[in-house]
């Protein structure tokens, strides 16, 4: 094939640039990176042979994913996850792409940060830029139904970190009414402390028949609840220090056999966090873990740590 086959028009080739760009900006959000990103994504373009190209169809989309696995390793980094290496809005990511500070505010911006990496692609690639859910699970590597639900875990969670926050004192006495409900097996009551769109997710890790998909809704989340927490002998449910807030800790036999945390904003739960998996509360069930507060992995929120209990038994449902 003659090398003038292709040539590219100029208009095309900085337009297909700057998509490029504007996905690794939605991508990483605050910090330098973006531009980076679309060095290495020519780079390895380049670094395919004439035949190798010749056979991609749609260039576009090859860069695109191109760009997004190479965004997607870089937020996996360790030193991504330190606070002090994110830069701050209006940085070499906005100089970068000046169309993102119109798009985006601060606000929203933190929001992203505080998002897993799949989930902030499959939120940014389905939402953001429209692409087909074939196209984010190839880049994000999960299943299309996995990233659909990735992508609305990160719906919820920015709706969440973009309302005001709950005081920590209204917060415990949400979780403590939540308690009550769930004991006294109150489904009116519990329906009411949940807000209207409320999200659960149960995390069993394919150790125990949980629920696999999350549950929508403040009556389907309540009734989720309420048989997940039915009163059965021996079964205890405690207030105790989640990852730095008040949340449920369930026991059977003495034994955790869940650890409950809840996202709060206004007068509602928001955000139910069920971890159920053997493996993820093996702390909570040392012989020492009375001493300390464990933290769940897989449930958000500050860590927890010695003394920051707040513990409260519940009388045992015998």
């Amino acid at each position: 094939m003659d090398q003038a086959d292709d040539a590219v028009p100029i208009a095309e080739m900085l337009d297909e640039r700057q998509q490029l760009l504007d996905v690794a900006c939605w991508m990483l959000g605050t910090g330098p990176g973006a531009d980076e990103v679309v060095t290495e994504t020519y780079r390895r373009w380049y670094g395919l042979s004439d035949p190798e190209r010749a056979r991609i169809a749609e260039p576009l989309s090859w860069l695109v994913k191109t760009a997004g696995a190479i965004c997607l390793t870089y937020l996996a980094l360790p030193e991504r996850r330190d606070p002090g290496a994110a830069g701050t809005a209006g940085d070499t990511t906005m100089r970068t792409c000046p169309s993102l500070a119109d798009e985006v505010s601060e606000v929203l911006l933190n929001a992203l940060d505080s998002l897993s990496p799949a989930e902030r692609a499959a939120f940014v690639l389905n939402d953001v830029f429209g692409m087909a859910p074939q196209v984010v699970a190839e880049i994000v590597g999960r299943t299309e139904r996995e990233c659909a639900e990735l992508a609305e875990r990160a719906r919820h969670t920015l709706r969440i970190r973009r309302s005001s926050p709950t005081k920590p004192e209204q917060h415990d006495r949400m979780v403590r009414t939540v308690r009550e409900a769930c004991a006294a097996e109150d489904s009116a009551l519990l329906s009411s402390l949940l807000a209207p769109d409320a999200m659960a997710f149960f995390d069993g890790g394919g150790k125990v028949r949980a629920l696999v998909r999350p549950v929508h809704g403040a009556l389907k989340v309540a009734r989720s609840l309420l048989t997940l927490l039915s009163p059965r002998p021996r079964t205890a449910l405690d207030l105790h220090s989640v990852n730095g807030r008040t949340g449920i800790v369930v026991r059977y036999d003495g034994q955790v056999a869940a650890v409950i945390s809840f996202d709060t904003a206004g007068h509602h739960v928001v955000q139910v966090w069920a971890v159920l998996n053997p493996d993820k509360l093996r702390l909570w069930n040392r012989p020492d873990a009375s001493s300390g507060v464990p933290r769940v992995p897989g449930v958000p929120g500050a860590p927890g740590g010695p003394g920051g209990s707040n513990n409260v038994s519940a009388t045992d449902r015998d």
